[in-house]
């Protein structure tokens, strides 16, 4: 019988608190292939190395997994990363499996979170569920995504539409590192006349981000500057990767890729 591996491939966190966002997709990717043996890996250097120098934790990145299923014989890799948008970490990753194709007969990977149109009004509607309330009109919901240089971030950009066609007018993403800043969901806000704000991460864990530039106490932190800007605030600190759901989808996306 070929052995099989199953990879899931993550961004990284060094938070503990923000590691079972992590390990609940995994452990919902591992129940839908029991068959496959499962390998953890991480994209991000920077993580990789803070775990190892602070906690004595290893772990490896795509390319050393892959390293380490060529020599112990894989015949096949069913690979699912749990980024959001088909971005720079996504490019590093699909990379870095790319160059193993000689050596492992079959190796198919499946998409990020966002890829699509359908995984948009999935993950929306996902969100929304989770957030479970209604707005007043002078109420909003605002996400915090990640953002980047890459053309990738246009993602955000289509999930609000993807809101707003939902009829969910109040919800606004916003990112750390693109566009919408958070000045832009400002001046939105100020626009609807909102003075109560919830706030939320559209990312996989609750980690730095979420903790820091969304929650932390520092005066630009999102909640610190909303607060001066004179919105009430209140924090959900919690990643898409503990929603079951989310989870569910990414599986949906790894049998989408084993069809291949």
């Amino acid at each position: 019988m070929s052995k099989k591996a199953l990879v899931v491939v993550s961004f990284g966190t060094s938070f503990d608190v923000a590691m079972p966002a992590i390990e609940n997709i995994e452990a919902i990717c591992k129940k839908a292939y029991p068959d496959y043996d499962f390998f953890r890996a991480f994209t991000s250097g920077m993580i990789i190395r803070k775990l190892k120098r602070t906690k004595d934790i290893t772990i490896l990145n795509p390319d050393e997994v892959m390293q380490k299923l060529v020599e112990e014989g894989y015949e096949e890799v069913l690979c699912q990363p749990t980024h959001i948008i088909n971005g720079v970490e996504n490019d590093k990753m699909i990379n870095m499996l790319s160059k193993y194709k000689e050596e492992i007969p079959v190796i198919r990977i499946g998409s990020p979170l966002l890829t699509e149109e359908s995984d948009y009004a999935t993950s929306c509607e996902i969100v929304m569920n989770e957030l479970d309330h209604s707005l007043e009109s002078n109420e909003a919901f605002v996400l915090m995504g990640h953002g980047t240089e890459h053309y990738a971030n246009s993602a955000y950009c289509q999930f609000e539409n993807m809101l707003r066609d939902m009829g969910h007018e109040n919800t606004y993403v916003g990112t750390v590192e693109g566009f919408p800043s958070l000045d832009y969901v400002i001046g939105r806000l100020r626009r609807r006349n909102i003075e109560k704000v919830t706030i939320m991460p559209l990312m996989i864990v609750a980690g730095d981000h979420a903790r820091n530039d969304l929650a932390g106490a520092e005066a630009d932190s999102w909640d610190s500057i909303l607060k001066a800007e004179g919105f009430k605030t209140s924090v959900i600190l919690k990643g898409l990767g503990e929603i079951d759901a989310i989870g569910d989808l990414f599986v949906k996306h790894l049998e989408e890729a084993k069809q291949i």
